[in-house]
């Protein structure tokens, strides 16, 4: 594992002087104050189980809209269960349950006569895995969440068109929507799969450690994809990279043992960390 310091930080960059300029002959006009992002969803008291195994103990978290958060910390710290969660995922495996509540534009999740299919084309998902469906074409792949919800799109070749514009697919497949999807490259299987999820128009998108089976080349253009996502959609990414989440994320959210040690800021939290425990885990002293 990379250590934090051979990662840039603000600090190690060279210091230049400020540029001089004249003096203004008018009053300049005084510029807005840059508007706090809101809270699309968030967690109160999170607790989830399996069986008589508690893996999150009590987490609290903001979730800002148009914003990327990323979940770091050691394998099984529960950072997958936290976002299975958010869209009600981790009620479905059996022995499952959670306590505390998940807001989503302040209205709970789990509230009785919340429809789970409904809630998960708002809050959609990116698996660790390209997981295309293989006997599908490209096309079909993309409109496969419509499908599965018994829809229909007024326009599904427009529909299909934009998901794989977002998802920075659309230039290499355009001319070949009939071909299965399995037959795509495993970063081009991916991005099929955040495509699929984009066509439901959701509100957040969740990404389980999207990058965790791709090469470096594919890692890169997934990271971008996120990058310019992230200006129109919530998202929440979980990943075991301290560089990618410097790389791709406004604000991080340290687990540790199913508990949240520490949340801020991406560049306050690996240059400042306020806990012993972030420093030692984002330095690879542990985990």
């Amino acid at each position: 594992m990379l250590t934090l310091l051979e990662t840039t930080t603000m600090e190690e960059r060279p210091m230049t002087q400020p540029p001089t300029f004249a003096a203004p002959t008018a009053r300049a006009e005084p510029t807005a104050a840059p508007v706090a992002p809101s809270v699309k969803m968030q967690t109160e008291a999170l607790c989830a189980w399996f069986g008589k195994n508690k893996v999150l103990q009590g987490i609290s978290l903001p979730i800002l809209e148009k914003r990327v958060t990323a979940l770091i910390g050691p394998s099984g710290c529960g950072k997958s269960t936290f976002i299975r969660c958010l869209n009600r995922l981790h009620e479905v495996i059996p022995g499952a349950k959670m306590d505390g509540r998940v807001l989503l534009d302040n209205e709970d999740v789990y509230v009785r006569g919340m429809d789970p299919v409904g809630l998960r084309r708002r809050v959609g998902m990116v698996f660790q895995r390209p997981n295309p469906f293989p006997t599908l074409s490209i096309r079909d792949n993309v409109l496969a969440g419509w499908k599965l919800a018994g829809l229909r799109p007024k326009d599904p070749d427009t529909l299909v068109e934009k998901a794989l514009n977002q998802a920075a697919l659309w230039n290499e497949v355009k001319d070949s929507l009939n071909r299965n999807g399995a037959s795509l490259s495993g970063g081009q299987q991916q991005r099929l799969c955040i495509a699929r999820a984009l066509a439901l128009e959701p509100e957040v998108l969740l990404m389980d450690e999207p990058c965790s089976a791709l090469d470096p080349i594919a890692t890169a253009k997934v990271e971008e994809l996120i990058h310019e996502l992230g200006q129109k959609y919530t998202i929440v990414i979980v990943t075991h990279s301290m560089q990618q989440a410097a790389r791709v994320s406004h604000h991080t959210a340290f687990l540790y043992m199913g508990d949240l040690v520490e949340y801020n800021a991406t560049d306050a939290l690996f240059t400042r960390p306020a806990d012993r425990r972030t420093e030692d885990y984002i330095t690879g002293r542990f985990g």
